[in-house]
């Protein structure tokens, strides 16, 4: 796998940098474990999808600051209350979540 540091990081900004394939790694396995919950319940997800913003920070060191995810469940699907709060809990259990540092905040809507 390429990847590259942004331009604003002595890099060419021409494939993903390593702290993207960490946002994308939080929304992927954001929807691998809500899939798992929704096939052991009998759900219906089936294009449901996760958006993932990555802010910077400068200081005290550059790293990651906030990943702010929006998971987009699809409509017509007949998902009651209690199945989409079952899928929010599958969302902030992942194994990735629970491997970034606290000090990244870290947002996570469903829409």
């Amino acid at each position: 796998m390429v990847t590259d540091a942004p331009t604003d990081n002595h890099g060419r900004g021409e494939a993903f940098s390593p702290t993207d394939l960490i946002a994308t790694s939080l929304g992927t396995c954001i929807l691998t474990v809500m899939g798992i919950v929704a096939e052991r319940d009998k759900m219906n997800i089936s294009g449901a999808t996760a958006h993932v913003v990555k802010e910077m920070v400068p200081k005290p060191t550059r790293r990651i600051g906030r990943l702010t995810v929006t998971v987009t469940l699809p409509r017509g699907h007949d998902l009651s209350e209690g199945d989409v709060s079952k899928l929010k809990r599958a969302a902030a259990h992942c194994p990735v979540h629970a491997s970034l540092h606290p000090d990244i905040e870290l947002t996570i809507n469903f829409s």
